[in-house]
């Protein structure tokens, strides 16, 4: 890994763990109390700094035409992944759970991903192509046509098969996010008891309102949201279609 990239996600781990401060704070003073946990949840894995981090590092290491990172991100906004948590209830506070990271919002997640990163590289080929001495035609349409042309598919399934990793894999997603097994709550912990083995538990803070659940950290842990800790995590409670359709 280059220097810069190293610098790069550095930076961004520091402005994670001010976010989350900032938001551990507002769960103190501000957020509702402990509640029953149970209900359908669905949550958005924000995945725009994650891409845009990997497509930097790797024009970095291929030495393109410099493009800041703040562009890529630009580029990128709005990517995200989606989760299900569903609890549901066996008793007081106690229950089964599962949860799973949706493959179809992962896979249009990372296409999306790609095809944004797509309209950026095109950019690159274009000043690459004015640099060279080029002086053809360097719009979408050319561009697109010059590298179906050079690899024989389009920049997409170039970038796809050739290019960066954009996203973590659906593999480990769903072994950070995914899962089955029975909880208990108590006290503002929520317990999650994973099927595979009696040391398979996990122990996450939670505050639940009307139509939000949120796990902010692990329960032995003070440094949620950090060095890749998958908190904290806001879900939404799932509406059901008829109350939708009525609305």
């Amino acid at each position: 890994m280059s220097k810069i990239l190293k610098n790069t996600i550095i930076t961004l781990l520091i402005l994670t763990l001010g976010i989350s401060t900032a938001f551990l704070a507002y769960l103190h003073f501000f957020a509702p109390a402990h509640g029953e946990p149970s209900g359908e949840w669905e949550a958005e894995l924000a995945m725009t700094e994650q891409a845009a981090v990997m497509a930097y590092g790797w024009l970095q290491d291929i030495e393109a035409v410099s493009v800041p990172l703040e562009e890529l991100e630009t580029h990128m906004q709005g990517l995200s992944v989606r989760v299900e948590l569903i609890l549901e209830p066996a008793g007081h506070l106690q229950g089964a759970f599962r949860s799973n990271v949706l493959p179809e919002s992962y896979d249009a997640c990372n296409r999306a991903a790609y095809e944004a990163f797509a309209a950026v590289f095109r950019g690159i080929v274009a000043k690459r192509l004015y640099l060279a001495g080029y002086r053809g035609s360097t719009d979408r349409e050319a561009v697109e046509a010059l590298v179906t042309e050079t690899f024989g598919m389009s920049t997409v399934d170039y970038l796809m098969s050739y290019g960066p990793a954009l996203l973590p894999s659906l593999e480990e997603l769903q072994a950070l996010y995914g899962g089955a097994g029975t909880y208990k709550a108590e006290e503002g912990i929520l317990v999650r008891q994973f099927d595979g083995g009696a040391d398979e538990a996990r122990e996450e803070r939670y505050i639940r309102g009307d139509t939000d659940l949120i796990l902010y950290g692990e329960a032995d842990s003070g440094d949620a949201g950090f060095l890749g800790k998958p908190y904290p995590l806001a879900y939404t409670l799932r509406q059901p279609e008829n109350q939708l359709k009525n609305d």
